[in-house]
């Protein structure tokens, strides 16, 4: 039996005082790459603790990085080398994943002994890590680096200079369906470098520097959210609460779900962080607005000195005046050099482009693939990784890679004599109907909404047994639709499908019919699904931490054209697809 606030006519009582929010946020707050995001508060360290792990979840679901690819043999092939005067520069090229190649150049300081590193990355500039120009000069920055006592690995973007196995911009609804993307890779790529550096003899593991400028910003904050091996890092002109990055390599679908770079780059507290930043771009208000935030977060580790933030009049860049308080920051916390602040930097003959490329007059190894066979592998992967993992393993996999929960509680409110739900604190607006108010309960979902659910034969059924009928109009449809601008480039980085808030209505549903059950704890919630509703519903059961009865389960198509026209959820290949969700709806709580 049902026995709290089932029923519309008892709930004005209950409801009484409740926040009823005008529309549903989802609707009328589409966050976009050129939102104004509030910078993130917390109070409390635990408080951030708990949130960074969510972050650092969420970051790699998105890449498609969860859970990680095997970390193969690197197979490193370091060549050319070409002495200088302190230093010395080799070709390297890098097997990140079986038959894909990842190529840089290694810049080393001609003194033996084990040395502190800086993994370099690189922006949207036509040479890329090669590039040498006003604003960025990728080989100057790697030999002054060099020279002062660095090993230095600067690596290519996807698509860019060596690493050509694919496009620079690359990917689509299909793609995204199994996370495979720039961003992605490029992080996986970024990783895997590190782990080149680490395993060096002539390496300090302890003490490894990142930076790296606009993308290649991206990158470097990225990487520092993810891995903590990473001690010290100088993203320049990238964070910001302005613009959150214009290229695919630096957005993927439900990446910056509820959050945005700032918070993403606090990620590397309470290590030592430099934010670089400029007046004539996106990150001119940072002194006064990002970096503030920032420190927040180290003061919550009681290490507020730990961060700084070096501005300059300047347009976009990774200027001499940029590189040289990247110097002196990585001398004070990587060298612990006591004469930090003299260092500047020394002219530099910057080697032919055709003497840095590890392809030039070369091919790749053996085996390499193409663009269509590294898809291929990374479906295999994906496959493989989905069918060996346990239930609960795959169940919050799944949650994480569509981008939903299982709501600890919701809220409810009447407006205009109808009954809406919401997750605590979310401002949606679920409009629910409920037939009676005892009885073992079912909820029914029409693809059409809840005018459509009151006509199936079924209703009338169970009307008749006096059980309690819980009808909903999911996400955009029936009395839910309503416009909803998704024009913005990289929507989906902020912003869920429709399909997916869909699954999340439903999965709200169940938890409010959960809470408000007076039944047996362990009794199913049966769940009725109409038509095309049977994959939000049976996604919606995969996820559900309680005891689901589908009826029926019925089969429908699951290729990823079907998909990608009938139930687009970005990641959901890449945790086993309707397969696996049929796996976990009938499995074992």
């Amino acid at each position: 039996m049902i026995t709290r606030v089932l029923a519309l006519l008892s709930l004005a009582a209950a409801a009484a005082g409740a926040q009823t929010p005008a529309a549903d946020i989802r609707n009328t707050e589409t966050p976009s790459t050129n939102t104004h995001f509030a910078a993130p508060r917390y109070s409390h360290l635990d408080e951030w603790r708990a949130r960074r792990l969510e972050l650092r979840q969420q970051i790699l679901a998105a890449a498609g990085l969860d859970p990680m690819p095997a970390r193969g043999p690197l197979n490193p092939q370091v060549f050319g080398k070409l002495d200088r005067a302190g230093y010395s520069i080799e070709k390297v090229l890098l097997e990140t994943l079986p038959h894909y190649y990842l190529g840089g150049n290694l810049y080393r300081p001609d003194k033996p002994g084990r040395h502190p590193a800086v993994l370099v990355t690189h922006g949207h500039w036509t040479y890329g890590r090669l590039e040498n120009s006003k604003n960025f000069s990728g080989p100057v920055l790697c030999v002054n680096l060099a020279r002062q006592g660095y090993v230095v690995l600067a690596i290519d973007m996807v698509g860019v200079n060596d690493t050509l196995q694919t496009p620079h911009e690359f990917g689509g609804s299909r793609e995204d369906l199994w996370r495979f993307g720039p961003l992605g890779l490029q992080l996986w790529n970024a990783s895997r470098a590190l782990d080149y550096l680490v395993s060096r003899d002539d390496v300090d593991g302890a003490r490894i520097g990142m930076t790296g400028a606009s993308g290649g910003g991206s990158q470097t904050f990225l990487l520092t959210a993810v891995d903590d091996r990473i001690a010290a890092s100088a993203p320049v002109n990238m964070v910001s609460a302005y613009m959150q990055g214009g290229a695919r390599c630096e957005n993927a679908p439900g990446l910056r779900i509820g959050t945005s770079n700032v918070e993403i780059a606090a990620m590397m507290a309470p290590r030592p962080l430099l934010l670089v930043s400029a007046a004539g771009d996106w990150t001119a208000n940072v002194p006064q607005e990002e970096f503030p935030a920032i420190r927040g977060i180290y003061t919550l580790f009681d290490h507020s000195e730990a961060v700084e933030n070096f501005h300059q009049d300047a347009e976009h860049n990774y200027n001499r005046n940029a590189r040289e308080a990247v110097y002196r920051f990585f001398a004070k916390v990587l060298l612990d050099d006591p004469e930090w602040k003299s260092y500047s930097e020394k002219g530099v003959e910057v080697e032919r482009l055709q003497d840095l490329l590890a392809l030039m007059g070369r091919e790749l190894p053996q085996g390499a693939v193409d663009y269509d066979g590294l898809f291929a592998e990374w479906r295999a992967m994906a496959g493989q990784q989905a069918g060996s993992a346990g239930t609960a393993t795959l169940r919050a996999r799944f949650a994480r890679a569509i981008g939903v929960e299982w709501p600890m509680h919701v809220e409810h409110h009447e407006q205009d004599d109808a009954l809406f739900l919401s997750r605590a604190g979310a401002r949606e607006h679920i409009p629910v109907r409920i037939l009676h108010n005892s009885g073992t309960p079912v909820l029914v979902i029409h693809p059409d909404g809840i005018a459509a659910a009151s006509a199936l034969p079924e209703i009338q059924q169970w009307s008749q047994k006096g059980r309690a009928v819980v009808m909903i109009d999911a996400f955009q449809t029936g009395s839910a639709r309503a416009p909803r601008d998704r024009s913005a480039e990289h929507f989906l980085g902020f912003n869920l499908t429709d399909d997916a808030n869909r699954v999340q209505d439903i999965l709200t549903t169940l938890a409010f019919i959960h809470e408000n059950h007076g039944g047996p704890a362990d009794e199913p919630v049966e769940l009725h699904c109409a038509g095309p509703a049977a994959n939000w519903c049976r996604v919606a059961a995969a996820i559900a931490p309680i005891r689901v009865s589908l009826d029926p389960m019925p089969e429908l198509p699951a290729d990823d054209q079907y998909l990608v026209d009938h139930f687009f959820v970005p990641g959901l290949e890449r945790q086993g697809g309707m397969a696996a969700a049929r796996r976990l709806a009938l499995s074992d709580r």
